[in-house]
């Protein structure tokens, strides 16, 4: 998917992107917490663990998002997290401001320079079994990344 981006068109906008609230986690870290207590809460109402490597990939994942959204679109404009059923994927959505699909920035300029950052998308891509983007009706974009928690 993230060589080919899928893109679909939202019916509904949250109401808090809408109105310019804040709507859930604005920085890195926030979204990191959001999925950490999600699926903590998921996995103790079933009894059971998660696998530490996997949640680290899913930290990882809103991680990155969130900080594409600040860096690259204009700010978070919604965060969604949720565990699915059985409990074996969470999926996490970072909306934003801009239209733009997401790109992957060669290692090195033009002039032969390595670039600072430019990891994130590639890191989605690679820790998510399913990441759309969603053209968002008011504007802006969503990214869904559905990562696998086993």
């Amino acid at each position: 998917m993230c060589e080919e981006h899928r893109t679909e068109f939202a019916l509904q906008s949250s109401v808090a992107g809408r109105r310019g609230e804040r709507a859930g986690p604005c920085k890195p870290a926030e979204a990191r917490r959001a999925v950490e207590r999600a699926v903590a809460a998921r996995y103790r109402a079933a009894d059971r663990t998660c696998d530490a490597d996997a949640l680290s990939d899913a930290l990882l994942v809103a991680s990155e998002l969130a900080t594409n959204a600040i860096l690259h679109g204009g700010g978070i404009t919604d965060f969604r997290v949720d565990v699915l059923e059985p409990g074996t994927d969470v999926r996490v959505s970072v909306c934003d401001r801009s239209d733009a699909l997401p790109v992957v920035s060669p290692p090195v300029d033009r002039q032969g320079r390595h670039r600072v950052g430019g990891h994130g998308w590639p890191i989605v891509c690679r820790l998510a079994h399913d990441v759309r983007v969603t053209d968002l009706p008011a504007g802006g974009k969503c990214i869904t990344a559905v990562v696998p928690l086993s």
